[in-house]
């Protein structure tokens, strides 16, 4: 008996379709992956931080600096605003992210291009094209039109968009807080010179009335009723007051170059410039504030817009892991002679759809995908940072600005008792019931008082400053009906 022989020419149906759904199946297995790769950062909440996520809105002013009453504090401002180079390059980044965004919308929609190109060639007579064209020399004409597009199935594009865009509003919000930072610059520096013309002035009535104690010193002398003991000490406080003059002049000086420097002017523009404390009248702001508040100012929302984009940076990288899809068509003329490249048959044409599938790449998409990840556990790890900076610097102007309110009530009180202290001694010193260094004593506490009083009204204004620094802006009181949040 002859043994069956078994023909491999023709392989049963089920078996090539058995084959075939085993070749995809170790294709699909090979793919590459995105498992195991997730963030692991979480984004802060403000119960965390000991804010009231419930309470109620209230809209920040842009423009605080406008409610002072100081028309001349407003100018200072609004040319730094537009000269400060600082600013400037906050604004060419928000440029440049704008444009990013501009791109990446325009990566989700099709492409054509068209080319033309006419080539003079040698054909070899001893190659594969046969005479008349091998050994002749001719001109090969092109022309063509030429578009694709990618279809967004798995989001990619979609996703790049948004990333795009939280960057951009993240540009926005960044610029928004330079100004911000810039305007309470200004401003500090503003009070700050008015502080030292307002000791300025102390100093030079301190001068005056040693002066004028000087005389009365040596109206006694001359009746013998002072030694020569009590005039040198008259005379040494002068040059003492002239000495502070002279520093309170040189760093006057310093903080006029300062506000030339913020608003880009020349130094000497502000060399007259002599702002008045008791001119300010900053807005009032309530003792307690609402944590939308926090949650609204702009370097906080700069944070949380570089979160929102880093998020659908991963969505982009998630993406890729998926197949493209591309549908691509051309059409044109091509021929041998220019002469012919107008001819009806010169046409040609095609369409057709193009899969890309990754399957082994070495981990690169593993690899990508691990960064933008790593991106977005960075960026809610700095958006909770900005959270915690923005609760402590609030806390901190907000106890900063109501202990200087009890020291200006209890310096009140030091200043009257100084000032009629300082009466007394000087009455019973021209009276001759009293001597000179009782006189001094008084003096150098009055004095003492003057300054402080000028100090604490300079700090309640910086803590006012700082106060609004903190919250990114000035708060309207109206929206705040029952304030909650930063204790």
């Amino acid at each position: 008996m002859k043994p069956k022989q078994i023909s491999m020419a023709h392989p049963q149906p089920y078996r090539l379709g058995g084959v075939l759904s085993l070749t995809v199946a170790l294709v699909l297995a090979g793919c590459a992956s995105s498992a195991g790769i997730a963030p692991q950062a979480t984004a802060i909440t403000p119960q965390a931080v000991g804010l009231d996520a419930s309470s109620n809105a209230a809209a920040l002013q842009a423009d605080w600096w406008r409610g002072w009453g100081d028309e001349t504090l407003t100018g200072v401002i609004e040319q730094a605003l537009q000269a400060q180079p600082s600013l400037k390059v906050a604004q060419a980044r928000l440029r440049r992210a704008q444009a990013a965004t501009a791109a990446e919308q325009a990566a989700s929609g099709p492409v054509v291009q068209g080319s033309a190109d006419a080539t003079r060639q040698r054909f070899s007579a001893n190659s594969i094209y046969p005479a008349p064209l091998g050994g002749s020399t001719r001109t090969l004409a092109n022309a063509q039109l030429a578009g694709s597009w990618e279809i967004d199935f798995f989001g990619q594009h979609r996703a790049a968009l948004e990333a795009a865009l939280g960057s951009e509003r993240a540009a926005t919000a960044e610029w928004q807080a330079a100004r911000q930072v810039l305007a309470s610059q200004v401003a500090q520096t503003y009070v700050q010179l008015g502080r030292l013309l307002a000791q300025r002035a102390v100093a030079q009535q301190a001068l005056a009335q040693r002066e004028q104690m000087l005389s009365l010193i040596r109206q006694r002398v001359d009746a013998g009723l002072d030694s020569r003991v009590e005039l040198k000490q008259g005379e040494g406080a002068l040059p003492e007051t002239r000495v502070q003059l002279e520093q309170l002049d040189e760093q006057i000086a310093a903080a006029r170059h300062a506000l030339a420097a913020l608003a880009a002017v020349p130094v000497q523009h502000y060399a007259a410039l002599a702002p008045d404390l008791r001119r300010l009248q900053p807005q009032a702001l309530p003792d307690v504030l609402p944590a939308d508040l926090l949650g609204r100012r702009a370097d906080v929302s700069a944070a949380r817009w570089r979160m929102e984009a880093a998020t659908h940076g991963v969505d982009a990288a998630k993406a890729q892991f998926y197949p493209n899809v591309n549908l691509t068509a051309f059409i044109g003329l091509s021929s041998i002679g220019l002469n012919r490249l107008m001819e009806a048959g010169s046409q040609q044409w095609g369409v057709g759809p193009a899969i890309h599938l990754p399957i082994f790449d070495a981990g690169r998409l593993r690899a990508q995908l691990s960064a933008r990840t790593a991106d977005l556990d960075a960026a809610v790890e700095s958006y909770n940072g900005a959270v915690l900076e923005a609760v402590r610097e609030t806390a901190d102007q907000l106890e900063a600005r109501q202990s200087v309110q009890r020291q200006r009530e209890q310096q009140a009180q030091a200043a009257s008792a100084t000032e009629a202290a300082y009466d007394y001694a000087t009455q019973r010193y021209r009276a001759g019931l009293g001597n000179y260094l009782t006189v001094l004593s008084a003096e150098t506490a009055l004095l003492n008082q003057r300054r402080l009083d000028v100090d604490l009204q300079a700090r309640a204004l910086s803590a006012q400053i700082g106060l609004v620094r903190a919250l990114g802006g000035g708060v309207d009181t109206a929206g705040l009906a029952a304030p909650l949040g930063v204790r």
